[in-house]
């Protein structure tokens, strides 16, 4: 019976933390993307209007595309992107507002090379931008 109460209060606990945890992924505002890895405790939010929409009809697949593709386009966007955003005068400090810290010795998984590449390509599709 005890560990009956102990099994039952420990399932009480990982339920209210489960709801904690979705309760905080809500809070984005609307519109907003966000790009993690909770393993690695990495995170872009997106607040650009119509990523979303981009990502969710005129984005290929992600199954399309392999994770090693992904991570050398990531590499040259990233260089390009941080290039700019160094580069105010020469560029729309609009739209390069910030550096993307994009470790290349960090294992980031396919969500996040997937999500970081098709929010270049949103950049170029939208701001008509070339990288």
């Amino acid at each position: 019976m005890k560990n009956l109460i102990l099994s039952f209060l420990l399932l009480f606990f990982i339920s209210c933390n489960t709801t904690q945890k979705t309760i905080k992924k809500s809070n984005l505002p609307e519109g907003a993307v966000k790009i993690a890895n909770d393993e690695l405790e990495y995170e872009i939010i997106i607040f650009d209007i119509g990523f979303e929409t981009y990502l969710n009809s005129i984005a290929r697949p992600i199954s399309y595309y392999t994770e090693s593709f992904l991570e050398n386009r990531n590499r040259f966007y990233v260089a390009t992107w941080n290039s700019r955003a160094r580069n105010v005068i020469n560029y729309n400090k609009n739209i390069y507002e910030n550096v993307i810290d994009y470790d290349l010795n960090i294992h980031y998984g396919l969500e996040v090379n997937y999500k970081l590449y098709n929010y270049f390509k949103f950049v170029e599709y939208k701001y008509k931008e070339k990288f």
